[in-house]
């Protein structure tokens, strides 16, 4: 189908859909849960061909793809998403009256949603962006992932039956493939109204660019890549020096490296312990197999960016990755805080299994190499109780430059919670007020609007005075299900 037809499409189904009960969309995105959980082992089998992904980590991923739908679904059927907010009109209120104001949140439109190399399932057809846009009640049009085709097309069509099964138009979910021309014409047709990206800085930023030189600009949502730093404080890596280096090891081997949450930075303390750190995270990386990674193209890209890196003035290459058409074999560098904050080049996303570490002197240091640190989505710190207390001004610091904020543990793992925030200033994501996993994510798909003094049969029935739908409102500044 023409890519014209497939927004006109999707523009007619909009008409629809943003009239659905809640109730219904509710339903459709369970059935679409219980759709791809009816593909069974076959699902896993092709996702794992196509990604080189275990079955193991596929298993994991089909459960939070189910399970980020059917919370979308909770959320829909409580309905306090919606902000529906009523300030009852005081028409003797002094020196002057107030209006009767109500307002709540509406959907955008067709929204453009492209796959994720590294999440077939997770970030992908169903996934998370897919799911949020569907629960504000926008129509999708999903430009496939080329990584992994075959999956994708077997969502779509768990899609289709769950469609079907719910009487709702096919134009509520619409699938395309094709190329960066594709991709192009998709987000600068008039009839989309935002955008969603997972992938590479140089994709989103193109994206981004294309977004606003629109007649119309539109909101472009691009998770854009992180390299996650780690700040350790200097009584944390004493007392606990072996195990940070494991705990570092392990979260930069995750998954061959190929989560956008991967700790690609490590800032270390100068003291007695930094040799042994250095050495133990050596010995953990150098030990570790290699594995496949997601396709040619991801390993190529890895390879390059480790070589540009580690040809850069200052940088002491630790663990040598042997280069291979698709392992991923994992490398570590270190270098100096002086050194790292003259060079931006120090801090590209390498995406793959390596990290950098990078030694300071003092506090006064390792605060100024937090000030010139780029956007992250995470940032972690790790510190013994007494240090983390007395580290104001780092935290104030890091605080300003990310979307999570860890005082223990790693960054890998993302929990797809109300209180998960997936973004982080650019160039981590386009938008840093927003979050691609957990329920607030439908929030990037809808605006508000405000009636003014409008009559009853007029106002949405959320806002109404005899509220239909019993969900969660705000009245004059209390939170209630009670009609005025």
């Amino acid at each position: 189908m023409p890519l014209d037809q497939v927004l006109e499409t999707a523009e007619k189904a909009f008409h629809l859909y943003k009239k659905a009960p809640a109730q219904t969309k509710a339903s459709f995105l369970r059935a679409i849960a219980t759709e791809i959980e009816n593909l069974g082992e076959e699902l896993l089998q092709v996702a794992s061909q196509e990604s080189n992904l275990p079955l193991a980590r596929l298993t994991g991923e089909r459960g939070r793809t189910i399970n980020q739908l059917k919370a979308f679904a909770d959320l829909l059927e409580k309905g306090d998403w919606l902000e529906a907010t009523i300030d009852p009109a005081l028409p003797d209120r002094k020196p002057l009256p107030r209006a009767d104001l109500r307002r709540m949140l509406f959907p955008l439109g067709p929204v453009v949603v492209f796959g994720a190399s590294n999440f077939p399932l997770a970030f992908s057809t169903a996934g998370g962006d897919s799911a949020s846009a569907l629960a504000a009640g926008c129509p999708v049009v999903y430009k496939e992932h080329p990584g992994h085709p075959k999956t994708s097309q077997m969502v779509f069509g768990a899609i289709q039956q769950a469609l079907g099964a719910c009487g709702l138009p096919a134009g509520v979910f619409q699938h395309v493939s094709g190329g960066i021309e594709v991709g192009q014409e998709l987000v600068k047709h008039p009839k989309t109204k935002a955008v969603a990206f997972t992938g590479s800085y140089k994709g989103g930023k193109a994206i981004f660019d294309q977004a606003c030189q629109r007649e119309q600009p539109i909101p472009v949502y691009a998770e854009m890549g992180s390299i996650n730093p780690i700040f350790v404080l200097p009584e944390k890596a004493e007392a606990e020096t072996a195990t940070l280096a494991e705990q570092a090891a392990a979260s930069v081997l995750q998954g061959v490296g190929q989560f956008c949450t991967c700790p690609g930075l490590v800032f270390y303390p100068q003291s007695q312990t930094t040799e042994a750190f250095l050495d133990l995270l050596s010995q953990k990386l150098s030990e570790s197999a290699g594995d496949k990674m997601l396709h040619e193209g991801i390993s190529k890209n890895y390879y390059q960016g480790l070589t540009r890196l580690l040809a850069e003035s200052g940088v002491e290459t630790l663990v040598t990755a042997e280069e291979d058409v698709l392992t991923g074999n994992a490398a570590l560098a270190r270098t100096t805080a002086q050194e790292w904050l003259k060079n931006t080049a120090l801090q590209e996303e390498v995406f793959g299994p390596f990290t950098l570490v990078v030694t300071y002197n003092d506090m006064a240091e390792l605060e100024q190499a937090a000030e010139v640190l780029l956007g992250q989505l995470t940032c972690t710190i790790w510190g013994t109780t007494s240090e983390l207390a007395s580290a104001g001004n780092l935290v104030d610091t890091v605080r300003e430059k990310c979307g999570r904020l860890l005082f223990a543990g790693v960054p890998t793992g993302v929990e797809v919670s109300p209180a998960m925030t997936h973004g982080g200033p650019f160039p981590a994501t386009s938008d840093s007020r927003s979050t691609s996993v957990g329920t607030n994510a439908i929030k990037r798909f809808a605006r508000p609007i405000t009636f003014q003094s409008a009559p009853q049969e007029l106002l949405p029935d959320e806002l109404k005075d005899q509220n239909p739908l019993s969900i969660w409102r705000t009245v004059d500044g209390q939170f209630t299900k009670d009609p005025l």
